[in-house]
């Protein structure tokens, strides 16, 4: 990974972790409120569910009735609240989620600026639906095109590929692989470790694909369809839930994207491309290409 690739991850990792103190912040603000309004507070601290949503926007606009016309932030001597933010602790700490909220943005227009100098950037991801800099900030930091020597060798690396069982690889003990390292003694030592990129997985199935489909139609939200009629249509999958056909669909999408990167990519960097094995040895094409 060059070193102008390097920077752009710690800008990237930086992004979403202010990002994730961000939604950490809003969910403990709104269970904060929830309780003061007698209600269940939620559980999970790193998704801001719609109801949370909801609630801070709320919040934002009570805050910002209060401290309509004041050049600098109220003193607590003349901080005047409503039935809703009823002390000033609360008014502070919907000022520290307001910032933050601030610095995401900060964090994540600068990223654009710096991926305009990517080719794969301004010649591909951004013309494509679904994927803002956010999204376009992970995939040219966390992935090394000049290492993928096929469309399979992305799918391996973003934990998309199939394991030795024939399932979907996880973090599964089975689907672990046996790699050796230097411990801290300087000896050669091994050890069981995962094959992909964890946060890239992440990103990928839990972030992009739903960004595609929230795009509209597009390539990729055709190719969802599509897939998901098959599995819902084929005798193999019909005891599977709803949301497990779902799920297969996204993966089978999100893996058609990253073979339309990868040759796009390995093209624009000059290195040999190569046609994934369905196409190459099975003959089968997908989204427009099957047209």
């Amino acid at each position: 990974m060059s070193g102008s690739q390097t920077n752009i991850k710690v800008m990237v990792r930086g992004a979403y972790d202010v990002q994730k103190l961000r939604i950490q912040m809003g969910n403990r603000i709104v269970a904060n409120f929830k309780t003061k309004l007698g209600q269940a507070p939620g559980e999970d601290e790193e998704v801001l569910d719609e109801d949370g949503k909801r609630i801070l926007n709320d919040l934002r606009v009570r805050f910002r009735k209060i401290t309509d016309g004041v050049k600098t932030f109220p003193r607590q001597a003349k901080f005047k609240g409503d039935e809703v933010i009823s002390s000033y602790t609360e008014l502070c700490l919907l000022a520290q989620y307001i910032e933050l909220e601030q610095d995401e943005d900060r964090h994540f227009r600068r990223l654009e600026s710096v991926l305009k100098e990517y080719p794969i950037y301004t010649d591909f991801l951004e013309k494509i639906r679904g994927i803002g800099p956010a999204m376009a900030g992970v995939i040219v930091s966390e992935i090394d095109i000049s290492k993928a020597k096929y469309p399979s060798s992305l799918w391996k690396y973003s934990g998309l590929d199939v394991a030795e069982d024939g399932q979907g690889r996880s973090r599964k003990k089975e689907h672990l692989v046996t790699v050796k390292y230097v411990n801290s003694d300087g000896e050669e030592s091994e050890r069981n470790s995962i094959t992909f990129s964890p946060f890239l997985k992440a990103k990928l199935v839990g972030v992009l694909g739903s960004s595609f489909l929230r795009a509209g139609d597009n390539t990729y939200s055709r190719i969802y369809r599509g897939y998901k009629n098959r599995l819902e249509n084929h005798p193999a999958h019909q005891e599977k839930s709803k949301g497990h056909r779902h799920n297969m669909a996204i993966r089978y999408m999100v893996k058609q994207f990253l073979a339309d990167l990868y040759k796009a990519w390995r093209a624009l960097e000059g290195l040999p491309v190569h046609p994934p094995y369905s196409e190459s040895k099975l003959g089968l094409m997908h989204g427009d290409k099957a047209a």
